[in-house]
């Protein structure tokens, strides 16, 4: 962007199942833009690059998650169609259903959509563009916990629940970020992308943030909850729970279960969404997610502990579900658990 030419207007849309940690975070992100790298080197504020608006489907302080107050700038009706709209994450569980909650700001995203705004999402807050039919047949991302939900919900949609930004749709108008704290890196793609390289370069450098490069799967958690709806395959998720170390793993649940192996597939598979062999997997690396992170036992002891003989294939495995090696995640996490022990 040319420092003369009119910042880039960004509505960044709240409503009362958010936080207001993402909606001031991304706004005082964006007014940082050009602006406050010249107070920091010069004493001198630099031009103001990026023109953030908070906006509503109502009129009025709206109280959004842990009883924040926020005043929006404007309401949906009013507000011309900006160049971006930003979509913070929406707290609702997953699985819950909408029934009708967003109907105004799904409407007024097709709109601006329509219209040639692109459209960006933080977290879960892409729900509201599958709901609006915007990702049909396209790539996304969204929070790891809500990925088993969307797809169930918007089979049509290619969800990527490993990345943290996935950029997609005509002229790349359709942005989206993965769990937690990516939002940081969808404000700085679209800082970098509307005012520059620099611009976003100063902005993370000013602020310490680091993009999260090997995207959300490390911090995401690989076993899925208990179901309860099918009894026999309920015990049988009981009991793996506590032997997931066993060397036949899957035909001593088919024992317990009494059924033959082949209808025993069949409906864990309906029941879980995994077939038996991968949801055993993910019990065992999800203990040694827990013992890389608590304890210093070395690598090929914690593959025999969680039921690998061959440390090999359990790291293969493990950089392929977690996206970084086990030694990688305990210098990561380890690190982290040590820090937060230290200071509780």
């Amino acid at each position: 962007m040319n420092p003369a030419s009119a910042p880039t207007r960004i509505a960044i849309l709240v409503f009362p199942e958010t936080s207001a940690s993402v909606v001031f975070g991304m706004y005082d992100l964006f007014m940082s833009a050009g602006r406050d790298w010249g107070v920091i080197v010069d004493g001198k504020a630099g031009p103001t690059l990026m023109q953030p608006s908070i906006v509503s489907a109502r009129a009025g302080a709206v109280t959004v998650g842990n009883a924040v107050p926020v005043s929006p700038q404007a309401v949906l009706a009013e507000c011309p169609t900006p160049d971006i709209v930003c979509v913070p994450e929406v707290t609702i569980p997953p699985g819950e259903p909408l029934a009708g909650r967003f109907d105004a700001e799904i409407a007024w995203l097709r709109q601006c959509h329509a219209a040639g705004a692109t459209l960006a999402t933080a977290c879960s807050g892409a729900i509201l563009l599958a709901e609006a039919g915007l990702l049909d047949g396209r790539e996304a991302t969204t929070h790891w916990a809500w990925c088993e939900v969307m797809n169930q919900r918007y089979p049509a949609v290619k969800l990527h629940p490993q990345r943290a930004l996935v950029v997609t749709g005509e002229g790349q108008r359709l942005v989206m970020a993965g769990g937690g704290t990516t939002w940081l890196d969808l404000t700085l793609y679209l800082i970098a992308r509307h005012a520059g390289v620099e611009a976003a370069m100063q902005v993370a450098r000013l602020n310490l943030i680091d993009w999260h490069a090997v995207g959300q799967q490390p911090f995401a958690r690989l076993a899925r909850s208990h179901q309860v709806e099918d009894a026999a395959i309920a015990r049988c998720q009981a009991w793996i729970a506590e032997h997931y170390p066993e060397p036949s793993p899957v035909a001593a649940m088919a024992r317990l279960s009494g059924l033959a192996e082949r209808s025993f597939k069949r409906r864990f598979q309906l029941a879980t969404g995994m077939s038996p062999l991968e949801y055993v997997h993910t019990l065992r690396l999800e203990e040694a997610k827990q013992m890389l992170e608590s304890g210093s036992l070395p690598i090929e002891a914690i593959a025999n502990e969680v039921g690998y003989e061959d440390a090999g294939f359990f790291s293969r495995l493990f950089r392929r579900k977690v996206s970084l090696t086990p030694a990688q995640y305990r210098k990561r996490f380890g690190a982290m658990r040590k820090a937060l022990a230290a200071g509780a």
